[in-house]
């Protein structure tokens, strides 16, 4: 599952929605709205996540929030290290290597590091951001 599809699950539970309602309301297929929310599809358009604000009533930092959820969201990502230390190209590898096997307090603490470091730098150095497959 992804932080989008974790979310929208939970919007359409909170208003007793089901998937093939939500579907058909959308004008998508149950199949693809069923593989967002699992994490089987790579990302939702902008338009389909500002479809789903409207479908939920959600503004301003809300839908903010859902598209930001919708950007990290993307099932497969490849960490470009080219130009990093050494040290951050192994990080990236091992945490390939063992993502699948990290419980969720792990991870948890794992993203409350990442969560404390600074902001990215943008200052004549070109942000290192994840690449989609």
């Amino acid at each position: 599952m992804t932080p989008f599809g974790e979310r929208v699950r939970s919007l359409r539970d909170a208003k007793g929605v089901t998937l093939k309602q939500m579907a058909t309301d959308l004008s998508i297929s149950s199949a693809y709205l069923s593989a967002l929310e699992h994490g089987k599809r790579g990302q939702p358009s902008p338009q389909l996540v500002r479809q789903i604000c409207a479908y939920f009533g959600i503004i301003w930092d809300e839908a903010e929030e859902l598209e930001r959820l919708a950007d990290l969201s993307h099932p497969r990502v490849t960490v470009d290290t080219a130009g990093l230390t050494a040290k951050a190209t192994e990080l990236a590898n091992r945490l390939s290597e063992r993502i699948a096997d990290l419980d969720e307090e792990r991870i948890a603490a794992l993203l409350a590091i990442l969560d404390a470091a600074p902001p990215p730098k943008l200052n004549g150095r070109r942000r290192v951001a994840a690449r989609r497959r």
